[in-house]
């Protein structure tokens, strides 16, 4: 079943078309906006839900998409944690969906409207997801694996849960990157005015001195006054690199990634990130009944360090060729050795569950830790950069100016 949901969200998607609309309220006033419906009825059956009466719908070009192609893992919890709340005091489905409608995002309401109308027609829960496209498989087969248990309160519980996790992970990865941008932001800006607005003026003054300007101050007050007389190849020049760097930040992003998990002090981050991550999923869905070889098919592909990756891969792969789970963790070598140690203890014990829901908090407070001690690295490596670059700069125009006195003979 897992295998066959991508095919099924890629039609739910291309079911979906764009309205601009004009409808009137039940003052009488005209309301315009923006909405995804399967049809220009269904999108007139939508408004009316929200007291609004449809008088002309335009369709959209298709490229223009109002519906998500991927449920927003905010969107994702807001939504686990109101089913999970609503079905274990027994609130029947249809109604917890109506109010779900309510806690997610305006883009999402029309997949949460989906659903209802789905699950109202007696599609199953699971197949009402996989049929509108934007959950992903882990959810799915967890919702799956909760109707045949009769717990998708309790399913949903745990999803929501993994969603928290995954945030705050999100979140410390986040602020991890967004501080040396801010930064370097703040550098690049410095330098651009320091270049063309105070080096072309001090290089002027020192070219009517008497004495010889250094190569070095020849190169920083003329590479100014390029970038001064030349402002708009300049902009030209930094807006195509800025466009460039947008149409190849795969790629780019990729390469960055590549980098880090080299690196000494990054590549343990990353590792914590993506085992908080991978082990998240797979509590979420072993807890849900999910089989532990499906478990692991679907949570490797949160992973995305390729040598943990391919580790795993192997590890389910030998799994379903009839191997212990107790003998071959032992050969994923990119997990710590305490949490493989974990890991076989918890499999001896019969408690796979638990023991994954364990490590996912604990790694994701590791990756806080760690994250802390990184930017407390990062600090002062900044700064000390930014010293340097605009130092260098600085050093260049007051060095002429120091020795002036000695080149006139004063």
């Amino acid at each position: 079943m897992i295998g066959t949901i991508p095919a099924v969200a890629h039609a739910a998607r291309t079911n979906s078309i764009s309205f601009a609309y004009l409808a009137a309220t039940p003052r009488g006033r005209r309301s315009i906006g923006l909405r995804a419906a399967r049809s220009e009825r269904a999108l007139a059956s939508g408004l009316r839900r929200d007291r609004l009466t449809l008088l002309r719908a335009w369709r959209l070009p298709s490229w223009i998409a109002l519906t998500p192609d991927k449920l927003s893992l905010a969107d994702e919890a807001q939504l686990n944690t109101q089913l999970a709340v609503l079905l274990t005091r027994h609130v029947p489905l249809v109604e917890a969906l109506e109010v779900v409608k309510t806690v997610v995002s305006k883009q999402t309401r029309p997949v949460v409207e989906r659903l209802h109308e789905l699950v109202g027609g007696g599609a199953s829960f699971s197949d009402a997801c996989a049929q509108v496209g934007v959950f992903d498989s882990v959810a799915v087969a967890v919702y799956q694996a909760a109707e045949r248990t009769g717990d998708l309160g309790g399913a949903s519980q745990r999803l929501a849960e993994a969603s928290r996790r995954r945030l705050a992970v999100r979140g410390k990865a986040a602020t991890l990157l967004a501080y040396p941008l801010v930064v370097m932001s703040i550098s690049t800006c410095v330098i651009i005015a320091l270049l063309t607005l105070v080096v072309p003026q001090i290089g002027e003054a020192m070219a009517s001195l008497p004495g010889e300007i250094p190569w070095y101050t020849s190169v920083i007050v003329g590479t100014g006054v390029g970038m001064r007389d030349n402002w708009l190849v300049a902009l030209s020049i930094a807006g195509g690199l800025l466009v460039l760097a947008i149409l190849l930040r795969k790629p780019l992003l990729k390469f960055l990634a590549g980098t880090a998990h080299r690196l000494p002090v990054f590549k343990d981050v990353l590792l914590a990130q993506e085992s908080a991550r991978f082990f998240a999923v797979l509590a979420a869905m072993t807890s849900a009944g999910v089989p532990l070889t499906d478990g692991l098919g679907v949570a490797v592909q949160t992973v995305n360090i390729p040598r943990l990756r391919a580790q795993l891969n192997r590890l389910r792969t030998k799994l379903v060729e009839g191997g212990t789970f107790l003998h071959l963790i032992d050969h994923v070598t990119m997990l710590p050795i305490a949490t493989r140690r974990l890991l076989i203890a918890a499999e001896r014990a019969g408690d796979l569950d638990t023991a994954f829901a364990s490590l996912s908090e604990d790694l994701a407070n590791d990756v806080d830790t760690k994250t802390q001690r990184l930017l407390a690295l990062l600090e002062p490596a900044l700064i000390v950069g930014m010293f340097l670059i605009i130092g260098s700069i600085v050093l260049a125009i007051l060095i002429p100016l120091l020795t002036l006195p000695n080149q006139v003979g004063l």
